[in-house]
């Protein structure tokens, strides 16, 4: 069957990771095609967290300011033990707050993945097909020619120079790619259950989100927006998880917190909790990204996080290549980047769920005076900022300083209009940050290659010095920085940055 319609990128899946990658695709003007086998958002929550890199995308794809009525702030996180006594605290970093959002948000879902689909829709270089299932997919010598059926029985095909799989955790195309899960040894089976409580009952549940480390049955309590409340529930031995979702089997799980009259039943769903990496991210010109790509236990509110990550990874890489800007090498370091931070944060992930879900007591008796004394005889305290890794290969120069591979800040800048941050005004693309206290040299941008922004000193004032203190904590005169705001280096002098620059210009066309 011959293509009815060519496309640069083809997206299968449009939940949030492939509604991101077709904001990214279709603001940089790319033929896009999103193939969906459903016509509408699935209106039960499932993801429920976000943190400040997530929501400085939505800023970047411009849809941040309607993201935000749907989100609250995630707070602290108690961890209680056997004995009921707190042995943990995963905290949140003080202000002024480095990407210029609190660091950690809950929100909710539907209409966060409402506003990111209107968002892709609005580009007219992107085309939906909702209703279409992907059946085969053929690579050809300079694409992927992707058959489909319409959910009403109607056989299309359609050509695509590359492919980004984003159809979930049971994902059909990554069974007909033969590409397999890496199992990290964990899987538990939970309850998760979501209720809007009436307000006379929130006074009466615990005022931060909280983990009850309780071997007779651990359990999860989550303060999502307004006054919806989640609660994740480890299922015993022996009981049907089925029948466990059932309304009459839920309320007495919830007893200890509430009754049935004190709010309403969003939904109970079982799962099983998993820590899956998939060996390979890539076949030929199809690429996983999302859930497709990997599963994570929940308990530090990372799984959409990843999904949204992976997709801004490669579309940035993907348009540069479709540009002719760079090689199309560059997109091996997709796979190398995120399969090895994915593993790295989920290995994270799962010991921490190893300790909560542990269910013999005196191994948990054991595990909470471990906490106690590794905090110095009182909880241990760490971030949800510390979890998450930089970035340790792939795209990064690591001989050039600390900075290589962590996030760069967005810092607020005083403008004669007011406060604006960063990326309100730098270009997209790569940029040469300099520090301006060290620093008033003038560079040519376009001798350098990328976009010279000069922060503080003489240069762009910032209101609350949060790049001066990155600056400072890293050593840096400089950094150069990818357009996903991963550094790519760090400088110690500005002498540096001439060589670094060539460098950088050598190693993307190579």
């Amino acid at each position: 069957m011959q293509p009815i319609a060519e496309f640069d990128v083809a997206i299968v899946g449009f939940g949030p990771a492939g509604a991101v990658a077709a904001c990214w695709l279709g603001q940089a003007g790319v033929r896009t095609l999103v193939l969906e086998k459903s016509h509408t958002i699935w209106e039960i929550p499932r993801a429920i967290a976000l943190d400040h890199e997530i929501l400085r995308v939505f800023q970047n794809l411009g849809v941040v300011e309607e993201i935000l009525p749907f989100t609250a702030p995630f707070g602290a996180s108690e961890h209680f033990g056997a004995a009921g006594q707190l042995i943990r605290r995963i905290g949140v970093v003080d202000p002024p707050y480095p990407m210029g959002y609190l660091p950690n948000m809950v929100f909710t879902q539907p209409p966060v993945e409402a506003i990111l689909r209107n968002r892709a829709a609005s580009h007219t270089s992107v085309t939906l097909k909702l209703g279409s299932k992907v059946t085969a997919l053929k690579h050809q010598h300079d694409g992927v020619l992707i058959s489909t059926e319409t959910d009403r029985g109607q056989s299309e095909s359609f050509a695509a120079k590359y492919v980004i799989a984003c159809d979930g955790a049971s994902s059909n195309t990554r069974q007909m790619l033969g590409l397999v899960l890496d199992d990290l040894g964990f899987d538990e089976p939970w309850l998760v259950v979501d209720v809007i409580v009436n307000e006379d009952a929130i006074q009466n549940l615990p005022a931060t989100c909280a983990q009850f480390c309780d071997p007779s049955r651990p359990c999860t309590y989550i303060i999502g927006p307004g006054n919806h409340r989640r609660w994740e529930i480890m299922l015993l031995p022996g009981e049907d998880p089925r029948q466990m979702e059932m309304e009459a089997n839920v309320w007495p799980l919830l007893s200890r917190w509430l009754n049935p009259t004190d709010g309403k039943l969003w939904r109970a769903s079982s799962y099983r909790f998993h820590a899956l990496v998939a060996s390979k991210w890539r076949d030929g010109r199809v690429f996983l990204a999302g859930d497709a790509a990997h599963q994570q236990p929940p308990f530090v509110g990372q799984g959409m996080c990843q999904g949204v990550r992976d997709v801004t990874n490669l579309c940035w890489k993907l348009v540069s290549v479709l540009r002719g800007t760079t090689r199309d090498a560059i997109l091996h370091s997709y796979e190398q980047e995120r399969s090895d931070h994915v593993r790295t944060l989920t290995s994270r992930i799962k010991n921490i769920g190893a300790a909560i879900c542990e269910r013999d007591p005196e191994a948990a008796r054991l595990r909470d005076e471990a906490l106690i004394r590794q905090g110095g005889g009182q909880a241990l305290e760490v971030t949800r900022q510390e979890i998450v890794p930089p970035l340790q290969t792939g795209l990064i120069a690591p001989q050039h300083g600390p900075a290589a591979g962590v996030l760069f800040p967005q810092p607020t800048i005083s403008t004669p209009r007011g406060p604006v941050r960063l990326d309100d005004l730098a270009a997209d693309g790569w940029h040469l940050f300099i520090d301006g206290r060290s620093s008033s040299v003038a560079l040519d941008s376009d001798e350098l290659g990328l976009s010279v922004f000069i922060l503080g000193g003489n240069g762009n004032p910032e209101t609350e010095g949060v790049a001066a203190a990155w600056f400072d904590r890293h050593a840096c005169a400089a950094a150069i920085v990818r357009p996903d705001h991963y550094v790519y280096c760090g400088l110690r002098t500005v002498n540096e940055i001439q060589k670094a620059c060539e460098e950088l210009r050598l190693r993307l066309r190579a």
